[in-house]
């Protein structure tokens, strides 16, 4: 499985983002899919789940504001990012997992994309 992560870029603070997953492979659905964030110096951070049949669950620190969805038809999950602050400023991964639980822990997700840049400017 192979996950590409797009979508990144500069914004202003209050302004919006969507990030797209690609991921290859026929297995998409069955998997669990997750969006996690690094900024720099501090540890990656889980930000939202979501279940094949599009059943979600949110860190507190996006929800709200962050909304994930996946098109099992398309292979492709979203991150649809609104009211952006600057401390939303990391680089932003995706990843599959092939069970669905500890689905907050990076050690649950077997597949990671290579990470898009979002900044966000103050």
């Amino acid at each position: 499985v192979q996950l590409q992560a797009s979508g990144g870029g500069l914004v202003q603070a209050g302004g919006s983002l969507r990030l797209s997953c690609i991921t290859s492979g026929r297995t998409f659905s069955t998997y669990v899919m997750g969006w996690f964030r690094q900024a720099p110096g501090k540890e990656r951070e889980f930000l939202a789940a979501i279940w094949s049949r599009s059943v979600t669950y949110y860190a507190d620190s996006v929800k709200g504001r962050f909304t994930i969805s996946r098109d099992n038809a398309k292979n492709t999950m979203y991150l649809q990012m609104n009211s952006l602050k600057p401390e939303d400023t990391a680089v932003y991964y995706c990843a599959a997992s092939p069970s669905s639980t500890q689905l907050m822990s990076i050690r649950a997700y077997n597949y990671w994309g290579q990470g898009t840049l979002v900044t966000v400017s103050s």
